[in-house]
């Protein structure tokens, strides 16, 4: 009965980052997701009879895990390549259904979601600042004077550029490029065209953190499937 069993020497030890790696290769980093969120629902289930120190236990959890949010940095697995690929469809894969959406169930599930829906659904977030953005001049006609005014200044030094051959004459080429860049500087400050840029990247920084969280991972084989299908 006290006998002591020894380790394995073939056994294979996967550490966590390279287990989520072969997952997203694989197509199935969901995998992580639904078992995160079934293990938290067996645990709710097991303590349905608790008392109100449990509930307040629970509370405090989901708040930490939304505070979690802020110390994510969605950006960091990023990559170009990631903006070429074809945009997902905006009502199947983007929005979803009601039970495409759960609140994480822990920090670490939080920061999954986030920096894999950001890879997946960059081109739709690149469409919604776009879109914020374009909203944001409506709104702040000035700006909108601004941006043109900027656009057509810059139009203007292409076509002087290509008209008088200002290649052949690099000084006087490089002192019309700053006096350009600081025309270009104070339109830009006095018409408030950086309000409406700001206001837009925050207003979709919001949105693409709120949807990378809540927004469960689809499996990613099928998703491809369905891209190819159309």
């Amino acid at each position: 009965m006290g006998r002591v069993f020894t380790s394995n020497p073939l056994s294979l030890s996967v550490p966590d980052p390279a287990f989520e790696s072969w997952l997203r290769d694989s197509g199935y980093l969901e995998v992580l997701d639904n078992s995160s969120s079934s293990s938290s629902a067996a645990a709710a289930n097991t303590t349905a009879s608790t008392t109100s120190t449990t509930v307040t236990h629970g509370i405090l959890h989901h708040l930490w895990t939304l505070v979690s949010l802020f110390t994510v940095n969605p950006f960091s697995k990023l990559t170009t390549d990631d903006f070429s690929a074809a945009t997902p469809s905006w009502t199947r894969e983007f929005l979803g259904f009601l039970d495409s959406y759960a609140f994480p169930s822990s920090p670490e599930t939080l920061r999954l979601r986030v920096l894999e829906n950001v890879k997946r659904y960059a081109r739709n977030y690149a469409s919604l600042f776009i879109l914020f953005f374009a909203c944001s001049l409506y709104q702040m006609p000035l700006a909108l004077v601004g941006l043109l005014s900027s656009l057509a200044l810059w139009d203007f030094f292409k076509f002087g550029n290509e008209r008088w051959k200002l290649d052949q004459y690099p000084m006087i080429r490089q002192i019309l490029i700053r006096i350009a860049q600081c025309a270009t500087v104070v339109i830009l400050i006095c018409l408030n065209v950086q309000m409406a840029l700001f206001s837009a990247f925050a207003v979709s920084y919001a949105v693409m953190l709120l949807h990378a969280a809540f927004r469960k991972l689809s499996p990613a084989k099928q998703t491809s499937r369905g891209r190819s299908s159309r």
